[in-house]
Formats: structure tokens, sequence, C-alpha cells
């Protein structure tokens, strides 16, 4: 008799889950683990709330497995000695796990973990989950491989696991590993099933709207897909949503009404969402240093140190005097989640017209998604401050982005109470009217035209060196997405790169 451990990481469910099948498969027993290790709580990207949706995510997973036979076993601790214990204590020889494209925290475990397998008889199959590809040389080819993984036979649920005795820890409250309440007001719950019931009422209801709500900050709550955490902690598979998302599209073509085309028109742009999802993960698994310095090295010589302490504060608390600015941050505190165009906006800001280095204005923007994804989150941070060198310099205006996204005032007025009595003429631009309307919302801590004028010089400045050209063909070769399609032509690039998902944020 053997037995297997599968250990699961960002994975978060028992449907569609290469390891487990291959380990049913293959043994005898399979001992489904998941480990909370509290080094990783210490990293300063982990946050209260990315804790509270996993508590959910895996205790639904545990009762899912439990109905099948056998729970899901927790551990507290380090990975190796972890799995050092229950190989030892269970004769255990093989250990599954899907490949996992995280952060520098995570991706050093891994070689950890590698290392101590090599050196004993257990071996260790790390399976793709999401089309990111290991050891990758080139961009070219990586677009067929995608659509392969996404449009493959799903692996057939399991049905059975059988019991084994073998003892759980307690992970313990929030506090025991020093997180406390970052300001979550009203956030998505974890789990599998809310995913689910998303992904249901996103492809039968609400994707109408989607292609022509996603930039606004209030309507895309309703119209986004909203599945964006559910991905990130793999409660759902990028390959179920790709194919779910394909047999609505093939159910929606037979009905032939102008409100089925529209329909057809925002999933198809979902879909392509979904590809981007995976594109900048693979950033991150051709080069995991992104998380902390410049894809393109020609832009270490800037924003080396805060200049400005109390720029950053108030960005991040919400008081820049810039009302779509603080709008947006205030929402991200309070619910977890902002659409894609103010998570650009955010950033845009924050690095180009605060000058703030984008390695302390990313990482709060971590603590703050509930769906952090480090593979999308440091490639489009990076694309939204101007370091990558190959992408397009989009310095977005809070004032035009106020009007054009938010022209009655709604989303401005929720969230900045101190803007209630402004009139519609001031409320994109407060700081034209009366001092007594604006109960002590601040005056715009920079001036917009100016900074933007000031970060322009710098940056381009920087580009027409030809040394920067070298090097951006080097990037292009490892991280560029190719233009030409592999998909049908139902699937449609987006015109606008999503900052932390696409998908994950729209």
């Amino acid at each position: 008799m053997t037995t297997a451990i599968v250990w699961f990481k960002r994975d978060l469910r028992a449907e569609y889950h290469k390891p487990l099948r291959q380990a049913a498969d293959q043994h005898d027993v399979v001992i489904p683990l998941y480990i909370f290790e509290p080094d990783l709580w210490q990293q300063p990207d982990m946050s209260y709330r990315h804790f509270l949706f996993l508590m959910e995510s895996i205790e639904e997973l545990h009762q899912t497995l439990s109905a099948l036979g056998q729970g899901l076993v927790i551990r507290v601790g380090s990975a190796v000695d972890v799995l050092a214990d229950i190989t030892r204590a269970f004769n255990v020889k093989t250990i599954y796990s899907s490949q996992e494209t995280w952060n520098n925290w995570t991706y050093q475990r891994d070689i950890a973990v590698s290392q101590w397998a090599k050196t004993t008889d257990v071996q260790w199959f790390e399976l793709p989950q999401n089309g990111v590809v290991r050891a990758l040389p080139s961009r070219d080819g990586w677009s067929k491989r995608w659509y392969q993984h996404v449009t493959e036979t799903l692996p057939k649920p399991v049905k059975y696991l059988p019991p084994i005795a073998i003892a759980s820890d307690t992970i313990g409250n929030p506090q025991t590993y020093g997180l406390v309440n970052d300001g979550i007001v009203k956030r998505q719950l974890g789990g599998r099933q809310k995913g689910l019931a998303l992904l249901d009422s996103f492809l039968y209801e609400r994707c109408y709207h989607y292609s022509h709500h996603i930039s606004s900050p209030k309507l895309a709550q309703f119209s986004g897909s909203r599945l964006s955490p559910y991905l990130a902690f793999g409660c759902l598979s990028i390959a179920e949503v790709y194919q779910a998302s394909n047999q609505r599209v093939s159910a929606l073509k037979q009905e032939k009404t102008a409100e089925s085309k529209r329909s057809i028109r925002s999933i198809q742009a979902f879909l392509s969402r979904l590809r981007w999802h995976c594109h900048f993960i693979q950033k991150m698994e051709c080069q995991p240093d992104i998380e902390f310095h410049n894809m393109h090295r020609a832009y270490d010589s800037i924003r080396t140190e805060l200049t400005h302490p109390e720029y950053l504060h108030a960005w991040q608390v919400g008081m820049t005097g810039y009302p779509m600015v603080d709008a947006s941050m205030r929402s991200l505190i309070q619910e977890g989640w902002l659409n894609f165009r103010m998570r650009a906006m955010l950033m845009s800001f924050a690095s180009y017209h605060l000058w703030i280095p984008w390695q302390m204005s990313s990482l709060h923007l971590a603590n703050l998604f509930v769906d952090y994804e480090p593979g999308i989150h440091y490639s489009q941070t990076q694309m939204q401050s101007g370091t990558t060198g190959i992408n397009t310099l989009r310095i977005y205006n809070p004032t035009k982005q106020a009007i054009d996204q938010d022209p009655d005032g709604s989303f401005i007025r929720h969230w900045i109470p101190e803007l209630s009595a402004v009139e519609d003429a001031w409320i994109h631009e407060p700081w034209q009217a009366p001092e007594d309307c604006r109960q002590n919302y601040p005056l715009p801590i920079i001036n917009e035209s100016q900074s933007r004028q000031a970060a322009m010089k710098i940056i381009y400045g920087i580009r027409r060196d030809l040394k920067h050209r070298d090097l951006s063909t080097a990037i292009v070769t490892q991280h560029a997405s190719r233009r030409k399609r592999v998909k049908p032509k139902t699937v449609k690039q987006p015109q606008q790169l999503a900052l932390n998902l696409g998908l994950a944020n729209e």
C-alpha cells in the first residue's frame, strides 16, 4: 500500500485539481495537506484581510474533502519540517502539488523544499495549474501553449479518499501572527461556492454591461466578474472559468438577439483578460526579482528614496486633495477591491505625480487588495510607474478620470463625506469651491500639471538613451506579448491591460 501527500497551496479546491486526481489514481492513500507557514505571514505583503479570505477558503475545502472521506490536514510550521515529519511518520515517498508562482518568500521556500526532497528518497511532482510555463526561454509560442492548457480536458473529480488517522494543528486567530484589522469593512468572502455563484451570475446576468461599465469604479462593482480573489487563491481554476465562459458564448450564439450579441462581446472581452492574467504571472515566473527591482535597470537611478513622506501618508489614507484618488483609496481600504482603471490611476498618481518609489506604494496596495497576485501586481505596478521600458507611458490625470468615470460625483460623495455639500460644478475640483463647503477636505498636495510634466521630462530623458533601447529589446524577448493570436476570432485583445488582473480587477 502506498501513501502520497497532496500539498495544497494557492489551489484551494478539490474539483479540477490535477495533483489530487493524479495522487488518487496512483496511490492507495492520499493525505490532503495545507501547511500554514507563520514566517510567510510575517512578510510585509501579507495582511489581515488575506488571512480572513484564506481561512474561509480552507474551511470550505476541509468540508469538501471530508465528504469524500478524508478531510484537509492542517499543519503549522515550516514546509520542510512539516513534510519531513509526515513523510517519516507515514512512509510517504511521493508529494504532489501545483506549481506556484508567488512572492519571493514562497519562491525561496520551494527551493528549500526541492533541496530537501533531493536529499531524501521522496519525489515531489509540481503540476501546472494556470498556463504559466517553467523555464520559458522566450515568449514565442507562449500563447499557443496557454490556449492548449485552458482548453484541455478538465480532471475528473475524485469521489473517495480513504480516511487516515492523522492529527491537524490549530491555526488560531490573525492576532496570533501580528495581523490586525486594517480597516476592512465589507469584503468578498472566501471559498469555492462563493466563486461559483459569482461566475454563474456573471455569465448569465451581470456580463451584459461588462464592457461598458468596467472603467467606472461604481458600476464595475456589479458588472465586473469579481472573480479575482477566487482565482488568486485557487478556489476556481483558470481552465474551468475559461471553458464555462466559452460554453456560455456557444449557448448565446443560438439566441441571435441584440441582447445576446452584446453579452457575447462582453464575455469575449472577459476571456481575453483571462489570458492577460497568466501573461503577467509568467513575467514573475521568468524574472522573480521584479518584486523588488526595476524590470528595466536604466531606471535604477530615479525614485531611489522617499523625498516626501507626507505625500506617501496622504496617498495611503486618501487625503491628497484629489477626489478621485482619495475616494478610490478609501473605497479600497474598506472593501478590498477596486476596478482596473482606478487601480492604475492610484499607482500612476503615486509614481509620477508624487514621485514615490513604486516599491513602497505597491506594497501598500498589496496589503489592501484581497485578490493580491504578486506576478500580476508587480508587473502592473511597474507598468504604471514607467519602469518596464517597453510599455507606453500612461500618466492618469485624476481630475479627468473623475469627470469621465464619475460624472455625477456619486462615487466621490459616497467615499468623501466631507464633500457631500459641494455643488456639482465643483465636485471634481473642490479646491475651486468656497472653503466652508469642503468641511476640512484638504487642498491638493501637489500641482497636477507641473508634477506630471516634471515626471515626463525625467522618464523620456532616460528613454532617449541608446543603451535603453538595447536592454528594452531583451525585455521584449523575455516578457512582451506576441501580437499574433492563436485563439479563434471570438476572443479579442483588451485595449488596456489590467493592474491586478485584467479579470482580477474588472
